[in-house]
């Protein structure tokens, strides 16, 4: 092993630590059932979830998120699609589960983003701005991306997402 290569391992945790992490999953969750994930978050974190339902029923499910010591710090029932942003007040094992144990006959095919830390700015002054990027003027040199929408028979809702480019 060359010199300082032992090292290296303990370089790539150092230069992960701190950063934000996240998970985007699609699952089917069968009729009258329920599936929870599970994630570590340090104290004083913040972590975002998102989630939709893409098929199924009347594209419903009910959500809840537990703390580590079990309380729920938030629920929502029969929901086609929802956001929560939290700051984790202890450190520990958070619980995100979905169900779909009110339906006896209609499974579901949900999808859901789970973010855990903050993201840096892109650019040094975006941390000040109010508005979202998708709602700035057009500017020289900015480009607009195009949009994508979710087909019609995914649900009554159509995503649309916008982004502006550097050229």
């Amino acid at each position: 092993c060359a010199p300082g290569c032992a090292l290296l391992p303990l370089l790539l945790l150092l230069l992960r630590a701190g950063q934000p992490r996240g998970a985007e999953l699609t699952f089917e969750l069968p009729d009258s059932a329920r599936q929870c994930f599970h994630e570590d978050v340090e104290q004083g974190a913040t972590f975002s979830l998102d989630y939709q339902v893409i098929t199924g029923g009347h594209y419903d499910v009910d959500c809840y998120v537990e703390d580590p010591q079990g309380n729920v710090i938030y629920r929502e029932t029969k929901k086609q699609y929802d956001s929560f942003t939290h700051r984790a007040e202890v450190k520990g094992v958070y619980l995100f589960c979905f169900s779909n144990e009110f339906s006896t006959f209609s499974h579901k095919t949900v999808y859901f983003d789970l973010q855990v830390g903050e993201e840096p700015p892109i650019l040094p002054d975006m941390g000040n701005r109010v508005t979202a990027l998708t709602q700035q003027p057009p500017t020289p040199g900015l480009k607009r991306s195009s949009c994508l929408s979710l087909p019609s028979s995914w649900g009554p809702q159509a995503w649309c997402h916008h982004a502006w480019l550097i050229l």
